[in-house]
């Protein structure tokens, strides 16, 4: 992969917490392709999160290097924020605010004022089938709706990179239906997306390659076809998953 089509490269990244002596994430290393639709799959407790944290700028590495969209993350970390949008597993909204009102709130915090926002909110919020429910307050919101503007608030500003952890975890069919197909679209369109979730199913048909990590290591990364190669298997995705990762429950 040329180095002009890259969008994330991570050198040896290693993440210690302390009070523990095995690392969370152990000398990891690898590359994200400019525009590519990238998996990071594991069991619970593999260091997922803890790697999208290190790349949003909200967990220190313990070492390694990290460069984003061209940027160091270790010395230029405000020009980053301004190319990636996150959208965290946690409903990260004012639930006693109506959905306008948080976006409002959040496009502030990313820059944006004026008609461009209330312009970039009412296509959002009519994209992902919210305007006519904009003015309730979102803690009377379904979790399919929170879901929905969850994502909004992580797209307001156009990002180049997008973080999505865990993005359609406990919603309804439509809404689930909803905000995949928008996803392929802003995808479509140039934008680099960086996805966790353990709907392996979902990952199999939306992801262009990935990486399966455990115990803070990455075990394999590529296509779904390099990584079939790999271990002679014609597999999916999930019976793939568990021939790597055992069968063992991870609570």
């Amino acid at each position: 992969m040329s180095t002009d089509n890259i969008a994330i490269d991570i050198q040896d990244l290693t993440k210690y917490y302390r009070g523990f002596e095995k690392p969370a994430i152990d000398r990891i290393s690898l590359r994200i392709g400019e525009s590519s639709i990238f998996g990071l799959l594991g069991p619970n407790g593999a260091g997922k999160t803890t790697m999208i944290r290190i790349l949003c700028g909200l967990l220190i590495p313990t070492g390694g290097k990290v460069m984003i969209g061209g940027y160091s993350l270790r010395n230029e970390l405000t020009e980053i924020r301004r190319i990636i949008g996150v959208v965290p597993q946690e409903i990260a909204l004012f639930p006693s605010l109506t959905a306008r009102e948080n976006l409002f709130i959040f496009g502030g915090i990313c820059g944006l004022k004026g008609s461009v926002l209330k312009q970039r909110i009412n296509e959002l919020l009519s994209t992902f089938g919210l305007e006519r429910s904009q003015g309730m307050q979102v803690g009377l919101y379904s979790g399919g709706m929170k879901r929905r503007l969850n994502l909004i608030a992580g797209l307001l500003h156009k990002p180049r990179i997008l973080f999505l952890d865990e993005p359609t975890v406990g919603v309804d069919v439509q809404s689930k239906s909803v905000i995949m197909e928008n996803l392929v679209e802003i995808n479509r369109r140039g934008t680099t997306i960086v996805y966790t979730s353990h709907y392996l199913e979902e990952a199999e048909s939306f992801c262009s390659s990935l990486a399966i990590i455990d115990e803070g290591v990455i075990i394999t990364q590529g296509s779904l076809n390099d990584i079939r190669k790999e271990y002679k298997s014609d597999a999916g995705l999930e019976e793939l998953f568990l021939e790597l990762t055992g069968k063992n429950l991870r609570d």
